[in-house]
């Protein structure tokens, strides 16, 4: 059994070291989630699992000497286990270390299986969605009578300690060699099979901000063509003479052998023991907003791809004008950055999102909470404009942190809560100003000047700063973490409550969907949060709702009958739920009866609507989670739905100008709902495992407005996908999380928030409620100009999230973000971060799929990727051939990315409406790492893993998507952190399909690990990729000359599309016209 965590601890426990992702009833069976295989569900998981207590770290330190850094033989463990009783007295000092819980890989087995915790790192540690923030005016307080906004917290870093890669450390300053790209989810702790470093994720690879670079690609004249405007604003002003950017002189540290990790046999747990991190030598020192020197300026630096010469003017051949080893692709990398968030009192660019970096908190926030898409806020808004890009934040307030970073601080002011702002009420952060000897404090957000409370004062050293400064973490830190008071509760802490509702109707029972539910279920009781706050409740419906009665007091579970569902009712809710302890053995003889007891039903009808609400009404007066199980189409009671598709299918072939209406809610029912559930604090996930249209359009509206997140399981197999389902479930409710959050953005004076984008409820224009919130979640926030900036001074963004944790202590999470302002357009786009710009784009695109048809869609994207790139082109490349496409450095990625995008599943008109519903839904609270990869997947070659020899990964290094690099003679898998397509050409050699799969032909395969090099890699290859990428990863099998195959293949974005889609070459030669076009009218 669970037990809890302190406040704002990951609540999950290291798994067995060489816990295996695909192990159910053979410990050498490569994955239990490929199609057309024989596979049992996996076997019910003990309830009872000691576990042991929390490590809890020093209080923040003094300032003391830094150690050097050092590599010692195990890296620091990811995370740590539960407590055996909820906290109780005083607050620790500070958040547990090393961040939450890795996801969950793996079915689960005979011997109970926790999960790894945020692996210490062989050299590839996870890295995190970038968040980021804006601001308004006004009190983060909860408004009279509404529900208390709180949440749980995950851990953060700030000083960089041991688990780096083997491939030596890199700086992160300016002049630092090119950003490597890394994997999202770092190594476990140990395995049979030592995992080497990693790989990193596909697009992270990118050299960092630097002066404007020209990349000369193509030489081909334009053709004129009318162009649309993009989401953004179209792109006019008048261009700024370009400045070396300023830089500071970066850390370094040579490059060491680390040991790694030891490994344990299976069944056996481990306690990892923590590591104290070793702080980074050299520019140790915190960011001193006052007083201190400028650095010395960084000297432009270029890098050019030369064209192929060819004829301008000529026909869209393509490959006969580029040179196809010259264009742009994200490159492989394997050494983990070292990133100091500001150096020399300014703000340090951060690496790509989807690189492995180790972040030390120096002053701004790491780039997992906070990232803006140009890390120079423009001065006006006409030089944004003039850009063509977009000026957004992203905010992931409780992402993942890298099991090597700090813990995010935990301070506590007492009953007078954390300084503030009297004005716009921002909190005390690094970058207010003292003055008058430490009694007065300039906010940086709205100016204004307050008197410092009597018992904060402190005097002030020579630089201006206060002498405490390094040893108070809301003075030195760009993230911590604050004790909310009663000032902030309107009632108490929310218990921590989990529904499961699950679906019961004769399709769900027929498929194995609902014995997947029911025994994913009873595992995961085993890890909820222990105490007396946790309570759960069960019920069940089809065209009827089922309550159970789980008091201790009875023999058994009693059923409750609901017939109502057009006037729903709900029994007592202190009938329905109880405290987990007093219920357990009821509720595992409940799950295990629930299949056999409807096995019989001949019910085909499914009232979701109702049973939400009957299971609304009984978590009305606390709050919590609400899991629902949803098999089928809801056909009748409360917002009954209608197969939508079935009738556009008959409307689509006159013509697609109403197709993509069919991606919007049928009705308003749901969404009426949805408010009602999210001003209830009620945060809802569903977990759709159908064979059938289920109207995802319309039933996503609840988790979208709850803060929740559907999971999408189609075409749902009873053999293969409840190891997936266990999976999810389990991450769901054992992630870092919070219920009952409020957030807010504010901003320096001169911008301001103008749109929040995510999943949560909106009442009130400057906050965002979210009953739920994990640190999978990101939300953007799009900024525009109010005023004019100064040159040469600083924009500030701060995000503060109010929150409960899931063993219900109030916390206030402040993420702050300063950055400099410009008037310098070159400058601009030497610090534009391409993940998040790109990303920032995607979700705007993703919003207006329902409401625009799919052709003036694409043109929107492209022209977005044109505009930027002619602004560029035309105000800040050097003269050069009008032959040449010039591509900025910082974004010389971004025609891939667009390309991918528009033939990404939800652009693509010739798909099923639930799946690109689906992926509307995921996109809009995805996180930048995950973002990236759903897009532009990753595609490795598996037939020679055994011949890549001095690779440090144990992921082989990316191939190009495109059908050139796939031949009839091999075997690949592409993956895309949700599924994995593994092709196997029609001409593989006999010999390795019988080391891999132990047969002479490609229509006899099974996928058991064999007792060879190459099967064993195979095996290590996919569990890493399902670690890394934080999924559970679907694998199903592709094979030439069938359905499986031609969807492989449509994945390769690179590859003209027989249905008009241009080529990778065409699009950057349709690109370069465009811009000529533009350039000479």
């Amino acid at each position: 059994m669970a037990a809890p965590v302190p406040p704002g601890a990951p609540r999950q426990q290291p798994p067995p070291p060489d816990y295996n992702p695909n192990y159910q009833q053979n410990p050498n069976s490569l994955s239990d989630n490929l199609q057309n295989l024989s596979l049992n569900r996996p076997p019910l998981m003990p309830n009872s699992a000691p576990r042991p207590s929390p490590f809890l770290p020093p209080p923040f330190p003094s300032s003391a000497p830094s150690p050097p850094l050092s590599r010692p033989g195990p890296p620091p463990p990811g995370a740590f286990p539960r407590p055996s009783l909820p906290p109780s007295g005083s607050p620790p000092p500070t958040l547990p270390p090393n961040g939450g819980p890795a996801r969950p890989t793996g079915p689960p087995f005979s011997q109970p299986s926790p999960f790894v915790s945020r692996p210490p790192s062989a050299g590839n540690g996870v890295v995190m969605g970038p968040s980021s923030g804006a601001p308004s005016h006004g009190s983060l307080a909860p408004r009279l009578g509404a529900h208390p906004s709180p949440i749980a917290s995950s851990t953060t870093p700030s000083s960089v300690p041991p688990s780096v890669s083997t491939g030596g450390l890199v700086s992160n300053g300016p002049p630092a060699p090119p950003f490597l790209g890394g994997p999202r989810f770092p190594p476990s702790g140990s395995a049979p099979q030592q995992p080497l470093m990693g790989p990193l994720t596909i697009g992270g690879a990118r050299v960092p901000p630097q002066a404007p670079s020209m990349r000369p690609l193509m030489g081909s004249s334009g053709i004129s063509a009318q162009q649309r405007p993009p989401f953004s604003a179209a792109h006019q002003g008048t261009p700024s003479s370009s400045a070396p950017l300023q830089g500071m002189p970066s850390f370094s540290a040579p490059p060491q052998a680390m040991s790694p990790p030891v490994g344990f046999p299976f069944g056996q747990q481990m306690q990892n023991q923590p590591v104290a991190p070793t702080p980074i030598p050299g520019s140790a020192q915190p960011p001193t907003m006052f007083g201190m020197p400028p650095p010395p300026p960084l000297p432009n630096q270029t890098t050019a791809i030369s064209p192929v010469v060819g004829q301008t003017g000529g026909s869209l051949a393509g490959s006969s004008k580029i040179d196809p080893n010259q264009i742009p692709r994200p490159v492989p990398g394997s050494s983990v950055i070292l990133h100091d968030t500001r150096q020399g009192n300014q703000a340090n660019p951060p690496p790509p999102a989807t690189s492995d970096y180790i972040v030390r908190d120096t002053g701004n926030c790491s780039p997992r909470y906070m990232r803006c898409t140009i890390n120079q806020i423009p001065c006006t808004v006409d030089l944004l404009t003039t850009s063509g890009m977009q000026l957004a934040l992203l905010v992931q307030p409780l992402a993942l942190p890298h099991p090597s970073e700090e813990p995010i601080q935990l301070v506590d002011f007492g009953e007078s809560g954390p300084v503030r702002c009297s004005r716009c009420k921002g909190y005390i952060n690094p970058f207010m100003k003292f003055i008058d000897q430490g009694r007065r404090f300039i906010c940086n957000l709205c100016g204004f000047t307050d008197e410092t409370p009597r018992d904060y004062h402190c005097n002030l050293g020579p630089d201006g700063r206060r002498r405490d400064a390094d040893e108070r973490p809301e003075l030195c830190r760009g993230t911590v973490e604050f004790v909310a008071t009663k000032e902030y509760m309107v009632r108490d802490p929310m218990p921590a409550v989990y529904f499961f509702l699950i679906d019961v109707s004769m399709n769900a029972i027929q498929t194995g969907a609902t014995a997947a539910a029911c025994s994913s279920i009873n595992q995961v009781i085993a890890d909820l949060p222990e105490g007396p706050r946790t309570m759960v409740g069960i019920a069940t419906f089809d065209s009827t709702i089922h309550f159970y009665n789980l008091k201790r007091a009875l023999q058994q579970p009693l059923m409750l009958i609901v017939p109502d569902i057009l006037d729903v009712y709900t029994p007592l809710q202190t009938d329905v739920i109880v405290p987990l302890s007093e219920c357990r053995q009821h509720l595992e003889v409940l799950l295990e009866s629930i299949p056999s007891m409807f096995q019989n039903s001949r019910t085909a009808e499914s009232a979701f609507g109702a049973a939400i609400k009957a299971v609304f009404l009984a978590m009305k007066s606390t709050g919590g989670k609400l899991l629902v199980f949803q098999s089928v189409l809801p056909s009748v009671g409360i917002g009954a739905l209608s197969a939508r598709e079935a009738e556009g299918r008959s409307n689509i072939s006159a013509g697609e100008k109403e197709a993509h209406k069919l991606l919007q809610p049928a009705d308003k029912t749901l969404k009426e709902l949805a408010i009602e559930f999210a001003e209830f604090q009620v945060c809802v996930d569903v977990f759709i495992t159908t064979q059938t249209y289920v109207d995802i359009a319309s039933i996503s509206v609840i988790p979208k407005t709850t803060g929740g997140q559907v999971y999408y399981y189609y075409p749902f197999s009873a053999l293969s996908d409840p190891a997936k389902l266990y999976n999810d479930l389990r991450w769901n409710v054992t992630r870092p999380q919070g219920f009952e959050a409020v957030m807010r953005v504010r901003c320096s004076q001169g911008i301001q928030v103008q749109q929040y984008h995510g999943n949560f409820c909106k009442r009130i224009p400057t906050d965002v409620d979210l009953p739920g919130i994990d640190c999978d979640k990101t939300i953007m926030v799009t900024l525009k100009h109010d005023d004019k900036l100064q040159d040469g001074t600083e924009c500030a963004f701060q995000c503060a999230l109010l929150y409960t944790t899931v063993y219900g202590q109030r916390r206030i999470r402040v993420t702050t973000l300063s950055l400099p302002c410009t008037n310098n357009l070159s400058n601009l786009f030497r610090m534009a971060d391409l993940d998040t710009q790109f990303v920032c784009f995607l979700k705007q695109a993703a919003n207006e799929i329902p409401s625009t048809p799919p052709l003036n869609l694409r043109e929107q994207v492209t022209n977005f990727c044109i505009n930027i790139l002619l602004s560029y082109r035309k105000f800040c490349a050097t003269v050069s051939s009008s032959g040449q496409l010039i591509l900025p450095e910082a974004l010389k990625l971004l025609p891939l990315y667009t390309l991918a995008l528009i033939k990404s599943t939800g652009l693509r008109i010739d798909g099923r409406v639930d799946d690109r519903s689906f992926w509307i839904t995921y996109v809009s609270s995805v996180s930048t790492p995950s973002a990236i990869p759903l897009v532009h997947p990753r595609m490795i070659a598996i037939h020679d893993l055994d011949t890549q020899e001095g690779n440090e990964s144990l992921i082989p290094h990316s191939i190009p998507l495109s059908s050139d690099h796939v031949s009839d003679d091999g075997i690949f898998l592409l993956e895309n952190g949700q599924e994995g397509l593994m092709y196997i050409g029609s001409s593989v050699d006999s010999n390795i399909l019988q080391q891999l799969f132990g047969i002479s032909s490609v229509d006899e395969i099974r996928t058991q690990q064999y007792d060879n090099p190459l099967s064993k890699k195979l095996n290590d290859v996919t569990n890493e990729i399902r670690r890394r990428r934080c999924s559970y990863l679907r694998l199903k099998l592709c094979k030439k000359g069938d359905p499986s195959g031609l969807s492989f293949f449509s994945c390769l974005i690179e590859d003209k599309v027989p249905t008009g889609g241009l080529s990778y070459v065409e699009f950057l030669v349709h690109v370069h016209r465009q811009i000529q076009m533009k350039m000479s009218s």
